[in-house]
């Protein structure tokens, strides 16, 4: 999407709209975040691109946040640093500005992710880390089969994985484990409490579902809880409500100079 919406955000989702579900539901995890600061190593200068509302950003090193949403940026904790008015494409840092880069569910959002990318190579002098999900195992997950529109809405807006790993140089690919009691409210973390994604706050802060027709949503509706009220969903897919770690689509991309 071109331009930015009314709240500043540079993406196709305007969170001035879901600012306040998104806050409620997209907490960062203390399992996936701990995987990210094990992966950013010694990086002690980290920035963070389309850093939102600041999940995931390492309170132990020195963080520079661009965030372009300022929904998003005045929804930062006071413990964190103030964000800076930024889109990924067009970084205001000079080459090499800090030890590493990163960005978390965010790259699906921007106009050029190919020259976003390329921008967070050219300011880090370490790894760049970038947490997505292939489009090429969306579509995998039991979600599709009760709402296939909006997971296919989710594999046609991210970029794909080899395409991530070719503009930050070097880049290999890691599963991200999904904890059964994952704190951040994305489709996937619900693998295990197919119940949540019948609250439509719950599904408001995940953006795919703003993309899906009220229609589709409400046959949604209907179908999954058809299936959990006959059980259908526990005979096919019950044991996930025991598996203590999920691997799904959730990718993390760490490219190096």
């Amino acid at each position: 999407m071109n331009g930015r919406h009314r709240d500043g955000s540079a993406g196709d989702v305007d969170y001035g709209r879901v600012r306040d579900v998104y806050s409620r539901f997209r907490r960062p995890d203390p399992a996936i975040a701990a995987f990210i600061e094990a992966l950013l190593g010694d990086a002690r200068t980290v920035l963070n691109v389309g850093a939102g509302a600041g999940s995931y950003e390492p309170v132990t090193r020195t963080v520079t946040a661009a965030e372009p949403s300022a929904s998003m940026r005045a929804q930062r904790p006071s413990h964190l640093p103030t964000a800076i008015d930024a889109v990924a494409e067009s970084l205001p840092f000079a080459d090499g500005s800090f030890d590493a880069a990163m960005t978390t569910f965010s790259v699906h959002q921007w106009t050029d992710p190919d020259a976003g990318l390329r921008e967070m190579r050219r300011v880090a002098r370490g790894p760049v880390l970038v947490m997505t999900c292939d489009p090429a195992e969306v579509e995998r997950f039991w979600l599709n089969d009760y709402c296939p529109d909006v997971l296919g809405t989710e594999a046609r807006r991210y970029p794909g994985i080899d395409r991530i790993a070719a503009s930050i140089g070097n880049g290999r690919v890691l599963p991200v484990p999904i904890p059964l009691a994952c704190e951040d409210g994305f489709n996937e973390a619900y693998y295990g409490r197919p119940e949540m994604l019948l609250r439509a706050d719950a599904r408001l802060a995940c953006s795919a579902w703003s993309f899906v027709e009220p229609s589709a949503v409400a046959r949604f509706e209907e179908h999954l809880g058809r299936a959990l009220t006959s059980g259908e969903w526990d005979a096919r897919f019950g044991h996930l409500r025991r598996q203590p770690v999920f691997e799904g689509s959730l990718k993390m991309v760490i490219g190096r100079p």
